[in-house]
């Protein structure tokens, strides 16, 4: 699922939403930035983001625990990703966990991340390392 994850991905069906949750110059700035990409850029960032996926399912899938280092390295990397997102908060301790929290809440994010499990280890994953770095 992660390979996929962004194909024919459309942010504007989102508008409404991601103004809701987080407000209109959340949106404005990462709608510009995301406009703004060539598509090569857009191409990297898609693949930067579906190895970033996939490196969650396989720490999920091996049974290893979200405080182990490499879990650690993965949060490091995954705020690092969000941190180059215009409009978001970025490496905020707040941003990093309640994201967790909507990774396993909400079906279309948990997917990403092989379901109900790799979300709950992901979400687990970022809380520690926003408790530790945040």
């Amino acid at each position: 699922m992660a390979e996929n994850m962004f194909d024919g991905f459309d942010h504007t069906q989102y508008k409404d939403e991601v103004e809701q949750r987080w407000g209109k110059d959340a949106y404005a700035k990462s709608d510009a930035w995301w406009r703004g990409m060539s598509d090569t850029e857009k191409s990297k960032w898609r693949e930067r983001a579906a190895q970033l996926g996939s490196d969650w399912i396989a720490a999920a899938e091996s049974g290893i625990a979200p405080d182990d280092d490499a879990a650690q390295e993965l949060a490091r990397r995954h705020v690092e990703w969000l941190a180059d997102i215009p409009g978001t908060p970025g490496a905020v301790k707040e941003y990093v966990t309640g994201l967790g929290e909507m990774y396993v809440a909400d079906p279309r994010f948990a997917a990403n991340y092989g379901g109900v499990e790799g979300a709950t280890f992901v979400r687990d994953a970022l809380a520690v390392y926003a408790e530790r770095h945040l």
